[in-house]
Parts: C-alpha cells; structure tokens; sequence
C-alpha cells in the first residue's frame, strides 16, 4: 500500500521525548557550581530547540562574562552526560506511532538541535531499533532551522523532499521544513503551545500521536 509519505523525520525535545525536567535540572546545576541565580522549568522550556550551547547563553544573566558562561556550558554538558534520562520519557503514542510506522514500511529518523552524543544516547535507550538514522548538532554542520542535517538524512535514506514529512513542537522545525522543501505537522505537546506555533506559521497541527499518524499515513 502506498502511504502519504515515505520518510518520516522527527525533532526530539518536544515532539518524541519530554526532557524537559532533565534539563532544567543540569542547566540549575551548571548555573548554581558557578553561583549564578537558578531558573524556572518554564524558563527552561523558553530557552530551549536552538541548541544547548543557546540555553545556556540565554539561562545565564545578560552581561555575564564569556568565560564563565563557558564554563557553565562545560558544567551543563558533564552533568546532562550523566543525568539525561533520570526523568525524561516517551510522550504518550509516541511507541506505538513509531512501531505502526515501522510495520507500515515508512522510513523514520531524528534531526535535532541537541548534542549529537545525546540524541545517540537518548535513541538508543528510548527507542533502540525504531529509528533508521538519528542525528543532533555536530561540529562543522549549521544547525536548524539550516537545512543541512535534513538534507543528509534524505539523502542517506534516498528519499526526496516531497516524499518527505519534519514533525516538530517549534518555530526552529518550521522553518526547517520549509528551508529542506518538506512539509511540516507541528505538535501540540511539546515545548510550545498551538497559538505560538500558528503565530510562526504552522499550517498543519497535529494534538495527538494518533492524529499523527494518520497525517503521515494518509
């Protein structure tokens, strides 16, 4: 049977996992070795989809010194290492989508801003064996919302653009998908809500992992 679509691209933060809490957790911890003020989790979910490197410019306080924010990024990354999944899970259909993809013999992957030794690490013991290809921000390749990664995923899989679907929660996987010639769902369960997201030009929404999939299976 032909589906919709042959490939089926996901952001990870806020569209497959809810790892949330983890960060704001090291991103407190890293913020507190150097004695600077602590932020909310709903800070945390305002400064993050650009990359850690990002969240913890925008966590520190403006005017901190260069050096200490790189020294807070170090704090950060050692700590989310070691702590990356003590609370971050699944969304809810998220497994089932996934296997139902799987069965369906549409290609899946992950293209993210995150580190890519985290994106690997959170794969694999999320969701070992249900992606084809997981990527996150890797030295010498522009992040999203640059098409770069997206591109090398469809081409590695032999999929064009227009067999191609990037479901994410942000501004960032919206403008990656219309910057790599896809289409985009944008999920309402993640980082930010349905009135940010159609006030950044989503056009297709999907608010569960069951509507979800019937968009990407037609």
């Amino acid at each position: 049977m032909k589906h919709r679509y042959s490939l089926a691209v996901f952001d990870l933060d806020g569209t497959v996992l809810d790892t949330l809490g983890d960060l704001a957790v090291s991103t407190n911890f890293a913020l507190k070795e150097y004695g600077l003020p602590l932020r909310s989790v709903d800070e945390v979910r305002r400064f993050v989809g650009n990359g850690i490197r990002l969240l913890i410019e925008r966590a520190v306080p403006e005017g901190t010194d260069a050096s200490v924010t790189d020294g807070v990024f170090e704090a950060f990354k050692s700590h989310y290492a070691l702590h990356c999944a003590d609370t971050t899970r699944a969304y809810d259909g998220i497994y089932g989508l996934l296997r139902d993809l799987l069965a369906a013999g549409v290609k899946t992957a992950v293209v993210s801003n995150k580190a890519d030794f985290a994106v690997k690490e959170l794969c694999g013991r999320y969701f070992d064996g249900l992606f084809d290809i997981a990527v996150g921000e890797r030295e010498g390749i522009r992040r999203k919302p640059a098409p770069d990664s997206l591109l090398e995923v469809m081409k590695s899989l032999s999929v064009a653009p227009e067999q191609t679907v990037y479901i994410g929660d942000s501004d960032v996987d919206i403008m990656t998908a219309e910057n790599s010639g896809t289409h985009c769902v944008s999920v309402t369960w993640g980082f930010r809500d349905r009135d940010f997201l159609l006030s950044h030009g989503a056009y297709d929404l999907a608010d569960t992992a069951e509507e979800l999939e019937k968009k990407i299976l037609g």
